[in-house]
């Protein structure tokens, strides 16, 4: 499921970036007095009360401003509200309502979304000042007093907004569907891929980069499984991305990656691996999901007995921060491979969900400490005293020990490894969590 999108609007100059970075936890946005600082998109995690929501800030909106960059400014800021759960309209108690307010607020009741109105720069604690009680003449229900500088008032704007998501609905498909993000680069062939498994011209496929512009499911149903296929728009370079719908399009590529069960992440054989190519797949590795590196278009490549070989051993050394990745050979265009394409998305898929008993685990700590000793620092010896499994996907394991600094990231990396070899865990991230445990001697 894709995190509930929470956008954050209003006129230039109201405190949204400032209100944005205190709700994010972190400086994300540049903040400054100067209106039209903001003018694209940002978009950042939340969590609240244990689940956790996508934040979007956006630029100060100046409803029939002809000027060009406030009317761009503008109509980004309608993309985030069109694909947004949630509204936050922020505007400013020492200004009071004005016309811009009043009509952006219409603006926002025409597109029929959930809005949560944020009186900001309400600095003081206690009642609000009588100007405040103004601002329920914008007809958007209870204002909420808000100090994006203190940030005081931010619970009760965030307990606002999530009392408009259903944070239970899930996606329509079954649990049996297997769901399969297409994602790389623009005009690698993800759209002859989902072309070719679903049998049909579902996607336009053109050589002209920037064709598909939202995320689109195809649903797949054969000898191999059920599958619902995702196809995004490709992700480029952000000093690339100049044209406002294609940012739209970049956001939604990685909500589907949120969504999806398993990446396919594709390359193109004929230009090779980019940098490009190692953020799209770093996306999808930190989102904990099972990733299969598709190298499309081997049918355009000139081969002997050996280029296979040699083109997957330079991907390995490309992905060698996403060491457990498997690599296919395809073509979309003529078929080739495609069968063994679904043979590797079920099996990553049953990785990534793999659990093992924690009997099983504890025997490989056993062997793996007794093979390589754990470090030591000053004297004192590292002690791991058993490790379980807490979730999948991906899965996840906890350690614990005695002193978590002794527990050096090559010793985990080692642990990891160990984990690997024993029970597989291919095509999928492996997290490993540390917890310190008092032993009795404190």
């Amino acid at each position: 499921m894709s995190k509930p999108l929470i956008a954050i609007v209003g006129r230039p100059n109201v405190g949204k970036s400032t209100l944005f970075n205190k709700l994010a936890g972190a400086r994300i946005s540049i903040v400054q007095d100067t209106p039209g600082v903001t003018r694209d998109r940002i978009y950042y995690e939340c969590e609240w009360r244990g689940k956790t929501v996508m934040l979007v800030d956006t630029g100060g909106i100046e409803p029939y401003s002809d000027d060009q960059i406030l009317s761009q400014m503008r109509r980004q800021a309608q993309l985030a509200i069109d694909s947004a759960d949630v509204i936050i309209l922020v505007v400013d108690i020492q200004s009071g309502v004005t016309a811009n307010d009043q009509d952006v607020a219409v603006m926002l009741q025409k597109s029929g979304k959930p809005v949560v109105l944020a009186v900001n720069k309400a600095d003081r604690l206690g009642e609000p000042p009588p100007e405040f009680y103004e601002f329920y003449n914008l007809g958007l229900g209870d204002p909420i007093a808000v100090s994006s500088v203190h940030g005081h008032g931010t619970g009760d704007l965030l307990d606002a907004c999530y009392s408009h998501i259903d944070f239970e609905a899930q996606d329509s498909y079954d649990p049996e569907y297997v769901r399969v993000a297409v994602i790389g680069k623009p005009n690698v062939g993800k759209s002859s891929l989902i072309n070719r498994v679903a049998g049909e011209e579902r996607m336009i496929v053109s050589d002209v980069a920037g064709t598909t512009r939202d995320a689109t499911d195809t649903v797949v149903e054969n000898e191999f499984g059920k599958y619902v296929f995702i196809d995004t728009a490709g992700i480029r370079r952000k000093s690339k991305v100049d044209e406002e719908i294609e940012r739209y399009s970049v956001l939604r590529a990685y909500m589907a990656v949120d969504r999806s069960d398993v990446c396919v992440i594709m390359l193109d054989a004929t230009v090779g691996f980019t940098e490009q190519d190692s953020k799209v797949a770093g996306y999808a590795h930190e989102q904990g999901k099972g990733c299969i590196v598709a190298v499309n278009k081997w049918d355009a490549v000139d081969k002997d007995g050996r280029t296979m070989q040699e083109y997957r051993k330079k991907l390995e050394n490309d992905f060698s921060f996403m060491s457990y990745v498997p690599f296919i050979f395809i073509s979309a265009k003529t078929g080739q491979r495609i069968d063994k394409l679904y043979e590797l998305i079920n099996f990553v898929n049953a990785q990534n969900a793999m659990r093992v008993p924690t009997g099983r685990l504890n025997d490989m700590l056993s062997y793996a400490t007794a093979r390589v000793q754990p470090p030591t620092d000053k004297g004192k010896r590292l002690r791991i005293y058993f490790c379980t499994q807490a979730s999948t996907r991906p899965p996840t394991f906890v350690f614990f020990c005695n002193d978590k600094e002794l527990f050096h990231f090559s010793y985990q990396r080692y642990l990891e490894n160990q984990i690997r070899s024993t029970f597989g865990m291919e095509g999928t991230p492996v997290r490993i969590v540390v917890r310190e445990r008092d032993d009795g001697k404190k």
